[in-house]
């Protein structure tokens, strides 16, 4: 368990990581990746029951699974962070032949990763294939997924929502990064989702909202609260309000950095706000 000062310094590190690692290729998505730095660095660092010496099967510990995989500059930071792989790694990020690639997948091997993700709306299907195998093998552990909130306009996350509330998956907890935009703008101007924890509610789900998704407190809290309540007929939403592009003031308040990369100058502001703290790749 990290004390909050001890995961602030981390998830810095990890802000200084996602930009030089999209700048260096002049490619990738360095807006979602920045806003869900907090949350992915509080689950694996005190919440999620992991191993880093890496086995695919994940026996007897829980797995997460990032469905929104263009925000992979964040993933592999927090991997490479944990210990998953070494951290020069990160260096590699884009390259040709890199383990390291824009989208994760599986057939590089890299540690950690356990699903090719980036064709949007498929992984809550795959996280709750993955929690009725736990539950097919007796292993109480659970399944974490994340998924951007302009995801929630595919067709397929609507019909696995369905699918685990009426057969009571109730060993998974899947987090909506509801930070309102998407690659072509606001979601309300392109296709608005309505009132999620509604939406959830009707298929059945518990919905639990935070309104302060990168405020490293409040996720701990909500992430407790998400467990405690596991195991109960019902799978678990959880909306979690963040800030695309947070720790940058340029990239906050836009979905311009979706999936653009800061020049030369930008990078140099956008470090010059995130201070080195663990020491760069």
């Amino acid at each position: 368990m990290k004390k909050t000062q001890e995961l602030q310094n981390l998830c810095t590190q990890i802000r200084r990581d996602i930009l030089r690692m999209v700048h260096a290729n002049n490619s990738g998505h360095p807006g979602g990746s920045l806003g869900c730095t907090e949350f992915l660095a509080s689950l694996y660092f005190n919440h999620l029951n992991h191993n880093t010496n890496f086995e695919m099967d994940g026996i007897n510990e829980d797995l997460f699974f990032l469905s929104n995989g263009h925000i992979s500059p964040v993933l592999y930071s927090v991997l490479a962070r944990a210990g998953y792989f070494e951290i020069g790694e990160l260096a590699t990020f884009r390259k040709i032949n890199s383990r390291l690639q824009g989208h994760p997948t599986t057939h590089e091997k890299l540690e950690g990763i356990r699903v090719a993700s980036g064709s949007l709306g498929q992984g809550l299907s795959v996280a709750i294939g993955a929690a009725l195998s736990k539950k097919l093998n007796k292993d109480n552990k659970l399944i974490y997924s994340l998924h951007g909130d302009g995801e929630l306009q595919e067709g397929q996350i609507w019909e696995a929502v369905m699918y685990a509330a009426a057969n009571k998956v109730d060993n998974i907890i899947a987090t909506i990064d509801y930070n309102k935009k998407q690659i072509d703008g606001e979601i309300d101007d392109v296709l608005p989702l309505g009132d999620l924890k509604a939406k959830f509610e009707a298929f059945d789900w518990i919905v639990l909202e935070e309104k302060n998704g990168n405020d490293l407190e409040s996720i701990s809290s909500i992430l407790k609260r998400a467990k405690k309540l596991t195991n109960n007929n019902k799978p678990i939403v959880i909306l979690l309000h963040t800030e695309m592009g947070n720790g940058v003031d340029f990239m906050m308040g836009t979905h311009k950095w979706h999936g653009s990369a800061p020049n030369d100058e930008q990078l140099e502001i956008a470090l010059s706000q995130n201070t080195e703290t663990l020491g760069d790749y």
